[in-house]
């Protein structure tokens, strides 16, 4: 139940996305690129075998109102492993959603989508949830997150990390 319930929403805002993208103009003062990096630490059972974690992200933004952002992320994440273990990957793929209260200042949202893990003995991926709570202004993101990779499979089950990340925003050009 809990695959129908994550996979119906990142339809959803992966169609709100889409739809967004194509009827509206796209400008400097509406859309940028979102460049950014994180660092964390394992938790549950997978800090037994990974002491910490460290990734790149970019996010192509579309700002639906002055309070609302939506849009597409990409990224790559890295558990070092330890007490033996090897380290592996994560490529994560979604939509996001950011609520934005004031023009600088808190903000908070939730990224969405499917990760592949890579690197790591046939492991299997699976729906992720990365819910943060941040400060932002005109250039910058920093924010800390919980991320979570609900997997199926028996071996090692869910994959969970908490820490802080920080982003930056590239704007398009005017000319």
């Amino acid at each position: 139940m809990n695959k129908i319930v994550m996979f119906s929403a990142a339809a959803m805002l992966f169609a709100t996305v889409q739809v967004k993208a194509q009827s509206t103009e796209v400008t400097p003062r509406n859309s940028w690129l979102k460049l950014g990096a994180n660092v964390g630490v394992p938790v549950g059972n997978l800090s037994n075998y990974s002491s910490f974690v460290a990734g790149l992200e970019l996010k192509g933004q579309f700002l639906e109102t002055n309070y609302l952002g939506i849009g597409l992320t990409a990224g790559y994440n890295h558990y070092f492993g330890k007490n033996g273990y090897s380290g592996f990957g994560t490529i994560p793929l979604g939509a996001f959603i950011r609520v934005y209260p004031q023009s600088k200042g808190f903000f908070f949202g939730t990224d969405l989508g499917y990760s592949v893990v890579t690197g790591y003995n046939n492991a299997k991926g699976g729906f992720y949830l990365k819910p943060q709570l941040g400060y932002h202004n005109y250039d910058w993101n920093v924010f800390g997150y919980y991320d979570n990779i609900f997997r199926s499979d028996d071996k090692g089950g869910n994959l969970g990390s908490v820490g802080i990340g920080a982003s930056y925003n590239i704007r398009f050009s005017n000319k």
